[in-house]
């Protein structure tokens, strides 16, 4: 099949991709009960079992993970000496963040201004649209064993698959492998992230007083829990922005696509006359260096609070881990610095939370070189190289589990889709021209993986 024909059949396919889309947001599968009813996620599993069954898949199944959630898995025979490609995506989502803060029904497909709009739009239900999109417009004349493996709590980050892959290798198996759940350095810039900067966590508990002590009568000499605490976390960073553990290099370059500044302030929503910032390059400071945020302080709110000197203060903080470096060894250093600065022999204690490391995928070899040549044909222009801020911990399990898979990134989740955030929404043009690259890749790999 031409690249034309299948250019086409992928663009008449794209009104089956929103009606699939539409149906796919319509379930709030969220992967929380406090957040949405369980049936949700039941309801999204059985849809995808369902409609890769329609797509021609054997053995589709839904599998009860170590945390309750469901992974989908199922396989497409191709020929006997036909390599294999485990295509993945998650059918969970995040939590809307507050229905009015969107501009139109979370979960209601919803086109404006040329986009499709609704909770999952992009993150990862669009990249399932993309699978299925590649896998119609390739027909039953499919030239390689594909796998599917959908996971059911990605946004939870509760570990579910990571203790299920291990425990099924052969199931998943495979020499190439897509995680299709990242995007576009911008739309209609064909872009390949070959990095994922992983994390190390923790809860500081700052305690100074039995009681919290009316400050008129006891504030001057009492020491402050959340002072103490203000103090510390203000060593995390320096004047310029840079974050500044104790140990921690802060100096790493970026040699891929440079993220301009001007496009890193929109795409982020930084207010008119506000400074990014950090040292080095935008491209440097997101995806090669170590970067802290303080995720949450628990201390009283402004509405309510009382003239008091406080005896208890707590922050949850989260430390980006660049590749290169590890993940336990950086954690380390976190507990070590703020054991460190603690003022005033105050109390502290530190609980460590999640911990992830980083990723680092391929970046040559057959599967490379193809998908690399699909995206070029798909876009019409060269492919960039790009990292990304977070972390898929599945990934690293991967590479464990099938040292000799190619593993590489992509998907439709470009900076103006806000996944996480409100108003998350897709350009169907990237659902296209993904499900090309796809469906290019496909066709084309057999043929160089023999030849190889």
């Amino acid at each position: 099949m031409s690249d034309d024909v299948l250019a086409e059949r992928v663009r008449d396919l794209m009104p089956q991709a929103k009606e699939d889309l539409t149906a796919m947001v319509g379930f709030q599968s969220v992967y929380n009960v406090e957040q949405a009813p369980p049936e949700e996620c039941q309801k999204m599993v059985d849809w995808l079992e369902e409609t890769f069954v329609e797509a021609g898949f054997a053995d589709v199944a839904a599998h009860e993970t170590a945390d309750g959630s469901k992974a989908v898995t199922g396989h497409l025979d191709g020929p006997d000496d036909a390599p294999t490609v485990l295509l993945y995506f998650h059918h969970d989502v995040q939590p809307p963040l507050g229905a009015d803060e969107w501009d139109s029904p979370v979960w209601e497909l919803t086109e404006r201004n040329g986009r499709w709009y609704g909770r999952g739009a992009a993150d990862c239900k669009g990249n399932i649209a993309v699978h299925l999109t590649a896998l119609r417009a390739l027909g039953k004349d499919v030239p390689v064993n594909i796998k599917i493996i959908g996971e059911g709590s990605e946004e939870q980050g509760t570990g579910g698959i990571e203790d299920f892959v291990p425990k099924n290798p052969e199931l998943l198996r495979a020499d190439t492998i897509l995680v299709v759940d990242s995007g576009n350095f911008a739309v209609g810039k064909p872009s390949l992230t070959t990095t994922l900067r992983g994390i190390a966590n923790v809860t500081v508990t700052v305690e100074t007083l039995g009681s919290a002590m009316h400050s008129g009568v006891f504030g001057g000499a009492a020491p402050d829990a959340l002072a103490a605490l203000i103090a510390m976390l203000a060593t995390l960073r320096d004047a310029d922005g840079n974050t500044t553990v104790n140990g921690l290099d802060n100096t790493q370059v970026w040699d891929g696509v440079q993220y301009p500044g001007d496009q890193f302030r929109s795409d982020a929503t930084v207010l008119d006359g506000v400074s990014l910032v950090g040292s080095g390059t935008v491209s440097e400071m997101i995806w090669a260096r170590p970067a802290l945020t303080v995720l949450g302080i628990d201390c009283p709110s402004v509405a309510g609070s009382s003239a008091a000197v406080q005896a208890r203060a707590r922050a949850r903080l989260n430390l980006r881990v660049p590749p290169g470096m590890d993940a336990q060894v950086a954690q380390d250093a976190l507990v070590d610095h703020l054991t460190a600065v603690t003022p005033w022999n105050a109390r502290v204690s530190i609980e460590r939370d999640a911990i992830g490391s980083p990723f680092v995928g391929s970046t040559d070899g057959v599967g490379f070189d193809t998908l690399v040549d699909s995206m070029r044909t798909a876009y019409g222009t060269d492919v960039l190289v790009q990292g990304q801020g977070g972390a898929i911990p599945l990934c690293n399990v991967l590479q464990q589990t099938y040292p000799d898979a190619e593993i590489m990134l992509m998907g439709v989740e470009e900076p103006q889709c806000l996944i996480h955030a409100p108003n998350e929404s897709v350009d169907p043009s990237e659902i296209e021209h993904m499900a090309l690259v796809e469906a290019l890749f496909l066709r084309d790999y057999a043929k160089r993986f023999r030849d190889r």
